[in-house]
């Protein structure tokens, strides 16, 4: 039991004794995560540029391939020539929403990061 209590008491001060150690400067911390809050405010303008981007490429081919449709349906009737040209239009805008829709994507490119190594204090070592 003694030696149960030993081992416990030299177990719990040897981990005090390193909570109270600091292994990197206050400055170093805080330009690292000035560094990280500037990386997620480029993050959330991107995300904001293709979301922007995305709607408008899913409205204009939505808007495109229903005017395919509705020329479709019209084409061997009364106005088969409105037909064609509701074809030909509708399908220039799906194809135009789709390339717009598939280039939203572009905007969320972004550099991998690379974390700088941490660096101990002056006259400190590892």
């Amino acid at each position: 039991m003694r030696i149960l209590l030993l081992a416990l008491i030299l177990l719990t001060t040897s981990h005090v004794g390193l909570a109270q150690q600091t292994p990197y400067p206050i400055d170093s911390l805080s330009k690292e995560l000035m560094r990280l809050d500037a990386r997620v405010n480029q993050i959330d303008l991107k995300l904001d540029k293709t979301r922007r981007s995305f709607r408008r490429g899913i409205f204009m081919a939505t808007l495109g391939y229903s005017v395919t449709i509705a020329g479709g349906l019209m084409l061997g009737r009364d106005n088969d020539n409105l037909g064609r040209a509701f074809l030909y239009t509708g399908g220039a805008l799906g194809v135009g929403g789709t390339v717009l829709l598939v280039t939203s994507f572009n905007n969320l490119k972004a550099e991998p990061y690379v974390p700088k190594p941490p660096t101990l204090p002056e006259g400190k070592s590892p």
